[in-house]
């Protein structure tokens, strides 16, 4: 397998005038930061100032507050703009009268990959944990990576990031096939479903843009797929790089062994071709993670990260934010915030919080993301909500959907499918209603998860300050967990590698030492 080329890249920006219009997007705002970093002079607007749009500006940037074309400034090369710009803002506009050449951020993100060796995580399910996973993983290693992820992930101080070491970690959305714009030198496969039905016909054409996908890694690069996936093989037959394969069992090129589970939070040994490679302790709960986190071993290695240097990095790895995140306790009652927004993440997650916390009820607040998607995905969120003991359904989060999709279905008729399952369901359209509900009916050792893609999140603080008041302010946590990236992490609870440059034996592998714990081991499962 060909590693990566660690040289110094030049700066192809200098000189360069580029716009961004929404320049205060989580990714656009780490694509403006790679611009400035690569000599190129940046422009840009948002309808209001962030953290993101000040770090900006203190960069050297210039941002306007709000939208109109006098914002172009004479001399602009390029106009960048998000997927939320629709084309009738006037700063389009502007640049299409002046024949200002103007890219989607997926296409100008593509561009920057060329720059650096890209590593590109893809997959219906984990695409921002597993691609936050190899960023955190690359810079506890030193390796100092640039990464623009879809999340915030306090550990990196965001989502997004420009580094001086070769690689550029990207999240790959296969929405609009946004991911052929990319061609990384490495990338991964998590897993393929149905998914943006809305967009794509059927899963055979989704596998078909994944495919595509996996014809644009480079041919001396590397792809990592899930080894459980059932379309896998027609992916894989559109690559011309190496491929390894990744799954729990022992048929695969990267394979989990003797999973041991703690609370929800899992160890396992990684084996690499049968070779014992690291033993890792898991800081995120569920079953799930297991394979997000051999993907991110198997890029990592690719990368050149020792094995040592992935097994700390994952044991201290604590997630992005909005991934069963933990917001607060009051009144005996644990809040938890999740963006799952699909029946098998709703599922996982659930069953997640369940084992982690195990709660007298669990209860959950999903809003549905889409009336298409709520439509396609029905029964299947029926089904995936029934994991918890207590349902709330608000209205349907409109976004991107037709008003004749929006009156094809309601919340209502969500909970009556769950209904008929023989769970607990209930629908309540304001917020408020919810809130009221909730702190109503809410008792000692529940736990609630605020659940879906769109603003269920504004929930969860109201709710914690009225049961007591005394939890920890979700913003205030957040900003309380950024750590520098060249700070060192903690020491993980079980982390052993093979590394012969440490001189000795290494620590033996969990299977070794789990043979008198049989009863405890999950060896050979299968994936979800």
């Amino acid at each position: 397998m060909t590693r990566a080329n660690t040289s110094r890249p030049s700066k192809p920006y200098t000189g360069q005038k580029i716009h961004f219009i929404g320049a205060g997007g989580c990714g656009m705002s780490g694509l403006a930061e790679f611009v400035l970093m690569e000599g190129g002079q940046v422009w840009g607007s948002d309808v209001k100032a962030s953290a993101a749009t000040d770090r900006l500006v203190r960069l050297g940037a210039k941002i306007h507050l709000g939208h109109a074309a006098a914002h172009i400034a004479p001399g602009t090369d390029l106009v960048v703009f998000s997927a939320a710009v629709k084309p009738e803002n006037p700063e389009r506009v502007e640049a299409g009268r002046r024949g200002i050449p103007s890219l989607k951020y997926a296409q100008f993100l593509g561009r920057l990959m060329n720059l650096r060796q890209g590593i590109a995580v893809s997959g219906t399910h984990g695409k921002s944990t597993t691609a936050s996973m190899v960023s955190y993983i690359l810079a506890q290693a030193g390796m100092d990576p640039s990464f623009v992820i879809g999340a915030e992930v306090p550990q990196l101080g965001g989502g997004s990031r420009v580094g001086r070491g070769p690689h550029l970690v990207v999240e790959a959305c296969e929405y609009d096939r946004s991911f052929l714009n990319y061609a990384p030198r490495a990338a991964a496969v998590l897993n393929v479903e149905e998914d943006h039905l809305d967009y794509y016909r059927d899963l055979r054409e989704i596998r078909r843009a994944f495919g595509d996908f996996a014809s644009q890694i480079a041919s001396d690069g590397l792809l990592v797929i899930n080894g459980h996936d059932l379309g896998r093989r027609g992916i894989e037959r559109r690559a011309t790089c190496a491929v390894e394969r990744f799954g729990i069992g022992g048929k695969w090129d990267w394979h989990a062994e003797n999973l041991e589970s703690d609370h929800g939070r899992f160890a396992f040994d990684a084996y690499r071709r049968g070779d014992f490679c690291v033993s890792v302790s898991l800081a995120l709960a569920g079953r799930h993670h297991v394979l997000n986190a051999l993907a991110a071993v198997a890029l990592c290695t690719w990368a050149g990260a020792t094995a040592e240097a992935v097994a700390h990095a994952l044991g201290t790895f604590e997630g992005a934010l909005r991934r069963m995140e933990v917001l607060g306790s009051a009144g005996g009652v644990t809040v938890v915030d999740d963006y799952a927004h699909h029946p098998t993440e709703i599922a996982a997650t659930l069953k997640a919080a369940r084992e982690r916390f195990a709660p007298k009820r669990l209860w959950v607040v999903f809003q549905p993301h889409q009336h298409s998607r709520t439509r396609f995905f029905l029964k299947d969120f029926a089904r995936a909500l029934t994991v918890a003991d207590k349902i709330v359904v608000p209205d349907i989060y409109f976004v991107r959907d037709s008003e004749q999709e929006r009156q094809a279905v309601r919340s209502q008729d969500l909970v009556a499918e769950i209904q008929t399952l023989g769970a607990d369901a209930l629908h309540i359209q304001e917020f408020d209603s919810i809130r009221r509900h909730l702190v109503e009916s809410l008792g000692a050792g529940d736990v609630l998860v605020t659940m879906g893609a769109g603003d269920v999140w504004r929930l969860a603080a109201p709710i914690l300050a009225d049961l007591g008041g005394c939890a920890v302010r979700a913003d205030a946590k957040r900003e309380s967990r950024r750590t520098p990236l060249s700070a060192a992490g903690q020491e993980p609870r079980r982390a052993q590698a093979t590394d012969d440059s440490r001189g000795g034996s290494p620590d033996p592998p969990r299977r070794e030492r789990a043979r008198s714990r049989s009863g405890n081991r999950h060896d050979h499962l299968q994936g979800t």
